[in-house]
């Protein structure tokens, strides 16, 4: 690793042993957020293609409705101003949760391979997201740091070391 990118990777480390000492991170509120907002989601896809199989308008009154609620709450968790954002993480918990969705019909099905690689990608997209939530992602250059570590760091590594989700 070169001087500039241990700098780099020292700060980031450095970044998170301060989040550690000031109380870390509430992860259990913003999980509930999240996953709120993952249902959300849900509920608009739903309404839409409730209206679109049952040619009734009033499922996208409906799905507006949730919709703006969904902003309000994603709002709380990404400020709107940064760039792509707000639309990367609600794709990100959308595909997270569509993947553990698709991982409990093959846990269902029991086809539990499958099942585990689909829970893995949905929580690979939600570290993604609390990546994002808590500026861990500026850092552009972390992955190309930790990839040159003897153990090298993946986000979902980054996120665990930020949050203890036994604190309430």
């Amino acid at each position: 690793m070169g001087n500039e990118e241990q700098i780099k990777f020292q700060a980031l480390i450095k970044r998170i042993e301060e989040v550690k000492k000031n109380g870390g991170v509430d992860l259990t509120t913003d999980e509930d957020l999240s996953i709120a907002i993952m249902n959300l989601i849900s509920i608009e896809e739903h309404m839409f293609f409730t209206a679109q199989k049952t040619g009734k308008a009033e499922y996208l009154d409906i799905l507006a409705e949730v919709r703006a609620n969904r902003s309000k709450l994603l709002a709380k968790m990404i400020p709107k101003t940064e760039g792509e954002t707000w639309c990367i993480s609600k794709h990100l918990l959308s595909a997270s949760m569509r993947l553990i969705e698709v991982g409990n019909k093959l846990h269902t099905s029991g086809d539990k391979v499958n099942a585990k690689e689909m829970y893995d990608k949905a929580y690979e997209m939600y570290s993604l997201f609390f990546g994002l939530r808590l500026k861990v992602m500026e850092i552009c250059d972390i992955k190309d740091m930790a990839e040159k570590e003897q153990a090298p760091w993946t986000l979902k590594d980054i996120v665990g070391k930020l949050v203890n989700c036994c604190d309430e």
